[in-house]
């Protein structure tokens, strides 16, 4: 399915989700404290679980099980309190690297569903 692994995707996903989401917030505001603010409010495991929740009526069997599988990834010690939230998080950031790096076309469908 992927040559590359599947935490090194969620990798990628998180800086490109961040990316995405600062490039947003710099259009709104020049204040380095609302833009730490509104960009923490969307890249946050919550946040994050939120989002793939509203993408997963919309997903193809094989984003399905990326997401699936990411979903089961390894987690940090430290994450563990939030361990439902967090594994929610790592598969949608699974799901944006791999679309970052396999199809743009769909990731930026995905944004437009998201509205980001």
């Amino acid at each position: 399915m992927e040559e590359m692994n599947l935490k090194n995707y969620a990798y990628i996903g998180d800086a490109v989700w961040e990316l995405k989401i600062r490039s947003k917030t710099i259009l709104i505001t020049n204040n380095a404290r609302n833009l730490h603010k509104l960009t923490t409010e969307k890249v946050n495991a919550s946040y994050q679980a939120e989002c793939l929740h509203k993408i997963e009526p919309v997903l193809t069997e094989e984003e399905l099980e990326i997401a699936r599988r990411g979903r089961n990834l390894p987690i940090p010690i430290g994450r563990r309190q939030i361990q439902t939230e967090y594994r929610q998080a790592t598969a949608f950031e699974t799901l944006i690297g791999w679309w970052h790096l396999k199809d743009n076309k769909r990731l930026e469908e995905i944004y437009k569903i998201l509205e980001v």
